[in-house]
């Protein structure tokens, strides 16, 4: 079996992530996407406070599967960039971008398209940037996935962030969180992937 660097392995796992399916293939449910704020960490509990006022608490494995955003922008995207989406759908079919995340190179082989719940009817797209236009009020990208394409509207306002690798000592109270957990059938949650806020950046997606 081929070395495969720590790194690459983590953006494998957001890029499921990103897709609803970073769990294992024993799972029987599907993730719970947790957004929220860290309010402690105990050992191996971590405590979130929800963005929907509840307090969630998840039992982290060892080590825990951490991946940290930090801040890109418009001009570090184009032809050949491999990107997540999160977006609405316009009248005219286009998708208006509620943020951009540049994905790393191993994230490629996890193409698609499909609802999202960062907002009600909200899509995420990842896809192959092949063709990026300039505009007053934005770029328009052109992206393709393994089932077609979107022309994607982005605004010079519109979060655009990259993925590092980051660990344990990146889980604070105080920073803002995705986190991918799984419910067990006593009610428990142990997390899974946890994309993590880093130097004031915090999760868009």
């Amino acid at each position: 079996m081929p070395f495969v660097p720590g790194h690459a392995l983590r953006a494998t796992a957001l890029a499921l992530a990103l897709a609803g399916g970073a769990w294992s293939a024993s799972a029987q449910t599907p993730p719970t996407r947790v957004r929220g704020t860290i309010e402690r960490v105990d050992g191996s509990t971590l405590v979130v406070k929800a963005r929907e006022g509840n307090t969630v608490t998840a039992t982290l494995p060892e080590p825990p599967r951490v991946s940290a955003v930090i801040r890109k922008s418009l001009s570090d995207i184009g032809p050949g960039t491999f990107v997540g989406v999160a977006g609405m759908p316009m009248p005219d079919g286009k998708q208006r971008a509620l943020e951009v995340a540049i994905l790393p190179e191993a994230a490629r082989a996890n193409s698609f398209h499909s609802a999202w719940d960062l907002l009600p009817e909200s899509t995420m797209t990842n896809a192959n940037v092949t063709e990026t236009v300039k505009g007053v009020s934005g770029d328009t990208l052109k992206l393709t996935y393994k089932d077609g394409e979107k022309l994607i509207v982005v605004s010079p306002d519109t979060p655009v962030v990259g993925i590092a690798p980051a660990s344990a000592a990146d889980l604070k109270p105080g920073a803002r969180v995705v986190m991918f957990a799984q419910k067990g059938a006593d009610g428990t949650m142990s997390a899974g992937n946890i994309i993590v806020g880093r130097d004031g950046v915090d999760p868009p997606m």
